[in-house]
């Protein structure tokens, strides 16, 4: 385990679950624009925007040994500019600077919604597989120009060992993500016809996994997934859902009115997940770093309702 590890975005719920994790077993120091409440009282944390000139006086500092990226946006409410310049310009400047203070190791939280739920999609895709998700999916387009670019970043600095985690949906009683809240509705929308293969991952078997990704000597794309894969239907009725069927001609411009009036949180681009499959191979991660999940798959499906 590294001596200093810096976290970005500590102040966010997995963030936080991730620190308290962490905190006992190296020094842990924080940084995210949103205050720490509550923080360990051995953790430093420095309440700052990413994209600030000041940052790097945190690097000067803690002399971190590592990093782990989580200080991206996910709000699809926010403006479309102020999103792309935190997630795409912030994480561009944050690994720069891991690469000029001579950091060893940078861990980068991305997704395996990267690939994008598609209908012409094969069961269990690479880590190779194009990165499509932007084609439908603007609010992800950020997410897959971060994503490129730590991998561009990898290969640019063979003498720092960076880790790119593409996980799958992650759920917990914590987690705000569409994912989560979309499955703690009572009358769930659903796609009439469509029952699509879900992956979901536990959000403490994710910090499981940032923690993994420490190792030394690991570095790579890595595909991350939890216990297992259910249909849609399955995940529901587990939940005791009572899904609502809606024709697939008529469902996005339904979600879209409740969206912008604010009665659902779901984004009405999200209906491709729930309609078509995106189901990754995760064989790499446990192949290479020993990688198994600790909740089953009926805990991680409950932990949403927890």
């Amino acid at each position: 385990m590294p001596r200093t590890v810096l976290v970005t975005g500590i102040s966010g719920n997995l963030g936080r679950a991730l620190a308290k994790l962490l905190h006992t077993e190296t020094r842990v120091v924080g940084l995210d624009r949103r205050p720490f409440a509550g923080k360990p009282k051995d953790l430093a944390h420095h309440q700052l925007d990413i994209r600030k000139a000041r940052v790097e006086e945190v690097f000067r500092r803690h002399r971190p040994e590592a990093l782990i990226h989580l200080g991206i946006m996910h709000d699809p409410r926010e403006l479309r500019s102020e999103t792309h310049s935190f997630n795409v310009l912030g994480t561009h400047k944050i690994l720069d600077l891991c690469a000029r203070h001579g950091v060893k190791k940078a861990v980068v939280l991305s997704s395996a919604n990267v690939y994008g739920p598609r209908p012409d999609n094969s069961n269990f895709l690479p880590e190779e597989t194009p990165l499509m998700a932007g084609e439908r999916f603007s609010e992800m387009r950020d997410l897959v120009e971060l994503d490129m670019y730590a991998q561009s970043f990898m290969w640019k600095h063979p003498e720092l060992e960076t880790v790119l985690l593409r996980p799958v949906n992650i759920v917990g009683p914590t987690v705000r993500n569409a994912p989560s809240n979309y499955l703690r509705l009572a009358r769930p929308v659903t796609v009439l016809g469509f029952d699509p293969m879900v992956q979901i991952i536990h959000e403490q078997d994710v910090c499981r996994a940032l923690a993994l990704a420490l190792r030394p000597g690991l570095r790579g794309v890595f595909n991350v997934t939890g216990p297992g894969q259910l249909p849609l239907s399955a995940i529901l009725h587990e939940l005791g859902r009572h899904p609502i069927p809606v024709p697939h001609l008529v469902v996005r411009s339904l979600l879209r009115r409740a969206f912008e009036a604010r009665l659902t949180s779901f984004p009405p681009e999200e209906v491709d997940h729930i309609q078509y499959l995106c189901v990754v191979d995760g064989s790499r991660f446990v192949r290479e770093a020993g990688w198994s999940p600790s909740a089953s798959l009926r805990d991680t499906i409950r932990s949403v309702v927890a």
